[in-house]
Parts: C-alpha cells; structure tokens; sequence
C-alpha cells in the first residue's frame, strides 16, 4: 500500500509550502503588473483596452461604420482574448468611450455612457452602442501592415496582438491609472499637439533636456476646462522625475453679481460641490452666501451658480475659501510607471517616456517598410515573369496548347520561377493585350521607383526620421486640439477663519485677578456688578467685538491671545485661563490688552525699562504665548498704555519714592519685532533695582497732546498741574525726575483732564 502510494508522486514536483506560496504570489504579482494594471509605453494601452479595441477593428466597427451594441463587442473580447468578467471588461470599454474621463476618446458611443456627476451610472451593456472613433486610427491603421507583433490567444486558437502600431505616444495623450502589486501608475492626459511638437523636436535636437521639452510641453491637459495651478517650476521637477502632484482648480466668471462655475476638476462631481458648499451653509459657516443652483444643461454641460447676500461680498474671498474647503480645488498624483521597451515596469520621466516611444516607433515604420519592400519585391518579380511572357508570347501560348505540363515547361524553356509560371498561367488571355502590357510596365516603373525609396530609407536614419516627422505632423493636423486646461498662477487659497465668518457683535470681556474669563454680550454691562467666585475680584474689562481677540500679558511679559467668540457667557463664573493656557510655573495674569494690528502701546517694568510696539506684535496663536518683555527678578511687567500720537503725546512717570518725569514719547525705542527689554524711563538707582520691595514705578500714563491738565490725588488731598507747571517736570527720558511736593509723595490715583471734557 505504502509503495503504491510513493508511485502515486512519481513525476510531480513537490515543494515546501512557504517556498510554493512565496512562487506563487510572485507568479500572481507579476502577471498583474505586466498582464492587467500597468500599460505599455508603445501603445500606452493596458491588456483589456488593447483587446477591445482590436476586437472592435476586426468587427469593422469603423468610425464610418454603423454603432453597434456594446454587448456583442463584449461578448468577441471575452470569447476570442480575455476570458475575465464580462462587467469588468465592459466597465473598461466606458472609460475609453467617456469624453470626461478619457481626453481622446478611442470610442464613440450611443445611449447612456455615464456623466460626470456620475461615472457609472451608464447603462447595461445590452442598451448601449458603440464603434471606434476617428482617433482610434492612430492605433489600428499599421495592424495589417507587418508592424505588429502577434501572439497566441488565451486558448490557442487564435492570434492577438502584442502590441498595437501606435502612430502616436497614446499613453500622454490619454493618459491613465490602475494598481499592481505593490505598485501603481497615475499618468495625466496632455495634449496631442504639444505632444507630436515635442517628439518631432526630440528627434532634431537628441540632447534636449527637460527645460527645452517644458517649453512645448506646457503641463497636463485634461478632458474638463479646469485651471493647472501647480507652480511652473513644480512642474518642470514633476516631469524631470516622473512624479509629483498636481493642483487644478475650477473656472469661474461673475455674472450680474453671481459667482458662475463652468469647468470643474477632472473626475469631479458638481452635484458633490453643491452638497459641500449647502452643509456649510446649514453649518453656518457661509453666512456671505445666500443661495447656490445646478442650471447645467446640454448646452452649458457645466453652470453651478453661487449667489452672495449681497454686493459688498467679497467674491474673490468667497472664492479662495470653497477653493480651500470643497473639490473646487483637487490635487491629482503623478506617478509615471509604465511598462518600458525592454518589458520592465519603471517610472520615467518625460524625455525617457518620449525617446523610449520613438525607438518603439522607429522600429514600428521600419518594420512597416520592411513588410512594403518584401511586398513589392514580390510584385516585381511576378511581373518580371509577365513581362518575359509577353515578349516570348507566342511560345507561351504554343506551350499552354499543347504542353502536357506547361507550368515545367514554361519554367524550362524561359527561365522563369515557379511563382511566376504560376502567375502566367493563372492569367486571363483578354489581359493578354498590348495595352496590359502598357499597363504592366508603368506598374513596374512605379515599383522600381518604391523600392528605390523605401531602400534609402532604411538605409538612412535621417531619412527614416523625416518619415517619422512627416507623420506625426499629418496626425496632428487630422486629430490635433486646442489646449483644453490653461495653466495659471494663483495664490493659494486660504479657508475663512473663524473670526472672518462672525457677524460683528458688541462683547464685554470680563477677567478676575484669580484668572478666570467670560463674555457678555453688549456694551452695556457694568462689570463691577458681576459676582464672582469667593475670594476673587474683578481684574480688568474690555468692551470689543466678538470678531476680535483679547491679549493677556503673565507676570513674566509672556503675551497671549484669546478668540472673543470663543468664551463661555457671563451667565456663569467663566472658566480658568489655565485651561486655556500655557503658564509658566507659579505665572499669573498681569494685564488684558485690546485694540487694533496698529495701535502702539508702551510695553514697561516696575523697574522703568520699556519700549513701544505695534499691538500685532503682542498678538500668539502658541498655547505657550510669546515672549514680550525681558525681565530681571524680581522686576514685574505694568499693565500696558496705548499711545495714540508717538510725534505729540508725553509719557508721565510717578514712583512709589514720589519722583515724577515727563518726556515726549518719541524717545522711546519702537521695537518692530515687540521683543525686548527696552530703555530706561526714569532713573531708579541700582541698588533699588535687586530689592524686592524698593523703589519701582507706580503710574505711568500717556498725556494727550490736547490735555489741559492733570490731577493728582493723595489720601486726602487733590493737586491739579496746569500744563506750566507740567512743564517743570519736563526731563529727557532716563533721568531721575522730580519730587513731588510734600504731602503728594504717596500717589493714590492721576487724573487727565483734556480740553474737550474741560469745555
């Protein structure tokens, strides 16, 4: 039993699982990367596409031909070439039948093939038609011509094509995307003018680089009108590399106000732009938009209409954002892997794409000649033979009459070949007339002629080339375009912020000195009426727009920024900024800061150093804030002062020593990046400035041009200084200043008066 067992293994080869799984995979890998995914440069078709169209040729499906249903054309593909699945095979023949998807359509169908909103929605293969479109042309006009290479079908019973004589590199012309095995390709569409221009100059000029190929070879051209926006240097580097992305954006015009859209991205569905840009609108974050429309129709296949409130919208804005947020705007891969003239698959880059494909095609045109001189040879010595029977004529026909076997005879007694007896025999006696003759020897002259030709030819790589040349502009007149997609330079588009999508609304934004914050809506709340947790007090108050944020400077003259919108409502206690923000240890919030991106402010210590910057500059994004103010323990930022007039306005400084300075603002330092320690503003000695609790500045306000003067309050007294006296305090920046009278040292308060309050 055993023995008979081990005879039943004889003559199978017997393998390791892990070594069989591992053959296996690899077999299934490369079969999909040569036999299904990738196409091939020659011809720029994948196997499916190639059988369809073949099929199609051989069913004269013509561009002259009636349409024929598509079923029957798949069902000779499935029956002859690719025995797969019938609505795989079909689904491929849409795509070469689709004018969105395909940018020289291969097809021309009848019925329902689809539409853009919708790619498959085309309908069964049993309700549509189809035949093959006058480009197709460029692919099956050599197949009979002893160019083609052809191998067994599926089944053996039949020969297909290895590779169709394409007149043109199809694979840039249509361009195309699958996925293998551990690779893919996305190779765009172009244009077949820019195409032909470029092979004809690769062909004068071997040396081209890639900037000389750019310069005709403008970028990808889609089937849709949309924009290329991808920079022109990007590009450049996409084709000198084979990959890369690149960025197309929809067409617009306004239109009596409205925003009309009439070409969208390749492979993009108008009815999804519509549901982006409606969710947004329910999410309310298009409050400038007050209605969109779909009035697309056969004559205008594209017209999305998007209407603004009103006509102060910015529509160029509007714009930039549903470029951000929606497929108005799509990036498309570039990955140009392709199966080479040496049957590997690799990714090129444009110059090799176009040099690989013309020795592909100068191999094609040589073959062709080849095929054509063999042909013609063949004619010539037949009518050598015809010739030679016209001139012994009446030996001919004394031979036929009476000759046994005339075919011998005739090859004995003239010397002729058995082709040509054959050919002599097979002749009709009414051609065999003077004028026959006439006939036969101006049909050699024109062949010695041909084969002449033909010969210089292929023993001639420039005239070989000329030929080529000469091709390629004959097909670009028959089946060249215009540029679909224009190449543009845009801005990048930028989504609205938040703050932008905001309807303007007065807010009182409420900060404790235990740093907690609220908003209130309104201008009207007095928040010393708010209750606040047990143990805190109000800090500081702002009343802005809740389109606008609030700066907040810590105990180290670390700054940070607050969206108003974004705080809870006054309603409650608010919540801790330590949630909000990064701190540093044992850090505290000092001050709350509003205003607009120019307004200056003097940023200052305790300690008297300090400087003027833009409000911008105090403005952070960071959780962790931005260092403003240098400081040295134990100096301590002061809450910051606007200045209105830096030419006009002066700065007065009262310490807590009762000392008072007064100088012109435009002596201190204007720090454009906001950064820094600044200079002095009033001389505190040395000594005080490393004691904790020695002399420090106490007030410091910003006197108006337009004031009339300014009131000082003590514990129990009021001092008013008229602008003569200011003007004893009068000092340049950094000195010491000057004592206040008696009794006005310990400062509990400054009041400014101006002119107008005084009036």
């Amino acid at each position: 039993m055993e023995t008979h067992r081990m005879t039943a293994l004889e003559g199978f080869e017997t393998l390791p699982f892990d070594d069989f799984a591992e053959k296996a995979y690899l077999n299934y890998a490369m079969y999909v990367i040569l036999d299904r995914a990738l196409p091939h440069i020659g011809d720029g078709l994948k196997p499916v596409q190639r059988r369809i169209v073949y099929a199609m040729g051989r069913l004269d499906l013509s561009a002259a031909a009636k349409h024929k249903k598509s079923a029957r054309t798949v069902g000779d593909v499935l029956g002859k070439f690719h025995p797969h699945g019938d609505q795989a095979c079909y689904e491929a023949m849409v795509l070469l039948a689709q004018p969105f998807s395909c940018r020289y359509p291969l097809l021309d169908g009848q019925g329902n093939w689809g539409a853009p909103d919708d790619p498959k929605s085309f309908a069964a293969m049993r309700y549509t038609e189809a035949r093959l479109s006058r480009y197709s042309e460029v692919l099956l006009a050599e197949i009979d011509l002893g160019a083609t290479q052809w191998k067994p079908n599926f089944d053996g019973t039949l020969k297909e094509p290895a590779l169709l004589p394409s007149r043109l590199p199809n694979l840039l012309l249509n361009g195309t995307a699958g996925i293998a095995v551990g690779m893919a390709t996305d190779i765009p569409p172009h244009n077949l003018r820019e195409i032909g221009k470029a092979c004809i100059y690769l062909l004068d000029h071997k040396d081209a680089d890639n900037d000389q190929i750019m310069k005709i070879i403008k970028g990808p051209d889609y089937p849709t009108a949309c924009e290329i926006i991808t920079p022109a240097p990007e590009l450049r580097e996409i084709y000198a590399s084979g990959s890369g992305r690149i960025r197309t954006r929809a067409k617009f015009h306004i239109e009596q106000g409205d925003i009309v859209i009439t070409a969208l991205p390749h492979h993009t569905s108008g009815e999804k732009i519509l549901e982006q840009i409606a969710s947004q609108m329910t999410a309310k974050k298009l409050p400038m938009v007050s209605d969109i429309r779909d009035e697309s129709d056969h004559e205008a296949p594209t017209r999305l209409v998007v209407v603004p409130r009103n006509n102060k919208t910015d529509t160029d804005a509007l714009m930039d954002h549903l470029f951000a947020t929606t497929d108005l705007e799509r990036a498309f891969r570039v990955n140009m892997n392709m199966i080479g003239i040496n049957g590997k698959p690799q990714v090129k880059p444009i110059i090799t794409i176009l040099s690989e494909w013309l020795l592909y095609r100068e191999d094609t045109v040589a073959k062709r000649l080849e095929h054509r001189l063999d042909k013609v040879k063949s004619r010539l010595h037949i009518l050598d033979g015809l010739l030679t029977a016209f001139l012994n004529l009446d030996a001919v026909l004394e031979i036929i009459r009476n000759a046994d076997h005339p075919k011998t005879e005739l090859m004995e007694k003239l010397g002729l070949t058995d082709i040509q007896a054959e050919a002599i025999l097979e002749n009709r006696l009414r051609y065999l007339t003077k004028l026959e003759e006439n006939k036969l020897k101006a049909e050699k002259k024109e062949l010695d002629m041909e084969q002449k030709s033909i010969e210089s030819i292929l023993g001639s790589k420039i005239k070989l080339h000329h030929l080529i040349k000469k091709e390629i502009q004959e097909d670009i007149k028959k089946y060249g375009d215009p540029r679909r997609s224009p190449i543009k330079k845009r801005k990048e588009a930028e989504a609205f912020s938040e703050e932008e999508l905001l309807t303007a609304e007065p807010v009182t934004i409420v900060l404790s000195e235990n740093g907690w914050i609220r908003s209130a809506k309104g201008h009207d709340l007095d928040p010393e009426r708010l209750k606040f947790k047990s143990g805190d007090t109000l800090l500081s108050h702002a009343r802005i727009m809740n389109n606008q944020s609030v700066v907040l400077m810590d105990s180290t003259g670390r700054t940070y920024s607050v969206p108003a919108y974004t705080l809870p409502s006054a309603r409650g206690g608010g919540e801790p900024l330590t949630g909000r923000l990064s701190l540093p240890h044992n850090a505290f919030i000092k001050a709350m800061i509003t205003g607009k991106e120019k307004d200056l402010f003097l940023i200052y210590s305790d300690t008297g150093f300090g400087f003027v910057t833009e409000f911008s500059n105090l403005i952070s994004k960071n959780k962790n804030g931005r260092s403003v103010l240098t400081l040295s323990d134990p100096a301590q930022p002061m809450v910051p002062e606007p200045v209105a007039n830096p030419q006009t306005d002066n700065v007065l400084t009262i310490t807590t020593a009762g000392r008072m300075i007064i100088f012109p603002v435009k002596e201190m330092p204007v720090l454009e990046k906001g950064k820094g320690k600044g200079n002095k503003i009033i001389g505190i000695p040395k000594d005080q400035l490393l004691i904790k609790d020695a002399e420090r500045i106490k007030f410091l306000r910003i006197i108006p041009r337009d004031a009339s003067s300014v009131d000082i309050f003590s514990k129990t007294r009021q001092m008013n200084l008229s602008p003569a006296t200011l003007n004893r305090y009068m000092s340049k920046r950094g000195y010491r200043g000057k004592k206040l009278p008696r009794g006005f040292q310990n400062v509990k308060d400054i009041k400014i008066n101006n002119k107008k309050d005084t009036a």
